[in-house]
């Protein structure tokens, strides 16, 4: 049973399955990922999988609406990204820079096939790493999920973009990006083409965002050169993130696109990378006033943790063989 039920108090639609309690769960001696599956054959550096437990599917059997319970058909596509036939790369910055290339080709790929479907209204690309975020299977992979509505944080997101375009005339993401690297304290890396910082607002203590220089809403607008300039800003900051604390940082990420129905100048393509270590040992939790309310405590000074992050980028920046700088680089504004 697939079906979508809507929370008319918080405007938000919940994806029901009973087909995700089926999905495998670490199983041993057996990874359905590894080249020679079933699924995957021979032959691939990176490639996309249908999601055989998604919880959206084209396939979807039509409901009926309702009044205050509402609920809807659960149409859309669910698929996983697998980013290497090596099983036991434990993270993106331990693959090479033209590798992570062909990764970011697959989500330009997705993003492009996602948008031939008018019935699509979103389209989430995102990767959880670590068994504190609950990853049912270790091989390095992403998934990305192709959803008939528009969710509640990215909406909410864009409520408030469009109001400041609209006040001042220019993109808030654009004006955040200039004043994170006027102030420089809070940015941990830097090319020609993406910037790295931990934001002023930010929510985790090492959350960091990456975003391009250039004001785009899709992925597939990046040409070649910008593309490698991304996937070298995303392992100079999943580097920094695992050298932090000398141990695989647990996370979740996700890609930030404008929705794929309508014009959105007032929106720009981002990364958003939500570590859940506050220390080695020390988990941080969305906890009482977290889950209940949406607004976060800070365990820490985010300039302090930023600097912690630039360390650890320039420790890791020699054996990723970076094409930027740990900070911002001069000349980037």
């Amino acid at each position: 049973m697939r079906e979508l039920r809507y929370n008319p108090l918080t405007g938000q639609w919940i994806m029901v399955s009973s087909e995700r309690a089926q999905r495998r769960w670490r199983p041993q001696g057996y990874c359905p990922f590894c080249p020679g599956a079933e699924e995957t054959g021979y032959g691939w550096d990176a490639l996309v999988l249908p999601n055989r437990f998604a919880v959206l599917s084209k396939e979807a059997e039509p409901v009926m609406g309702g009044d205050i319970l509402r609920r809807a058909q659960a149409y859309g596509d669910c698929g996983v990204i697998v980013e290497t036939p090596e099983h036991n790369v434990k993270d993106l910055d331990e693959l090479g820079l033209d590798h992570v290339v062909k990764v970011l080709k697959l989500w330009q790929q997705v993003t492009a096939k996602e948008m031939s479907d008018r019935r699509i209204v979103y389209l989430a690309i995102f990767r959880n790493k670590g068994e504190e975020v609950g990853v049912s299977l270790t091989h390095p992979h992403g998934q990305y999920y192709a959803m008939p509505f528009f969710p509640l944080r990215p909406r909410l997101i864009a409520d408030n973009a469009r109001r400041y375009y609209r006040r001042f005339g220019r993109c808030a993401f654009c004006d955040i990006v200039r004043r994170e690297l006027e102030d420089k304290e809070r940015v941990v890396y830097s090319n020609g083409s993406f910037v790295a910082f931990l934001p002023y607002y930010a929510s985790w203590p090492f959350e960091l965002h990456v975003y391009p220089l250039r004001h785009v809403q899709y992925i597939t607008e990046l040409g070649d050169e910008e593309l490698k300039y991304m996937a070298d800003a995303l392992r100079a900051s999943l580097g920094a993130l695992n050298a932090l604390f000398s141990r695989q940082m647990p996370y979740t990420f996700n890609l930030f696109q404008a929705p794929l129905r309508g014009r959105w100048p007032f929106l720009h393509m981002h990364l958003e990378i939500y570590p859940l270590l506050r220390d080695r040992d020390k988990l941080k939790y969305a906890a009482g006033i977290e889950m209940s309310t949406w607004d976060f405590t800070y365990d820490g000074v985010p300039e302090e943790n930023a600097g912690l992050l630039r360390k650890a980028c320039e420790s890791v920046k020699s054996r990723l063989g970076l094409l930027g700088t740990c900070g911002a680089g001069p000349g980037i504004i």
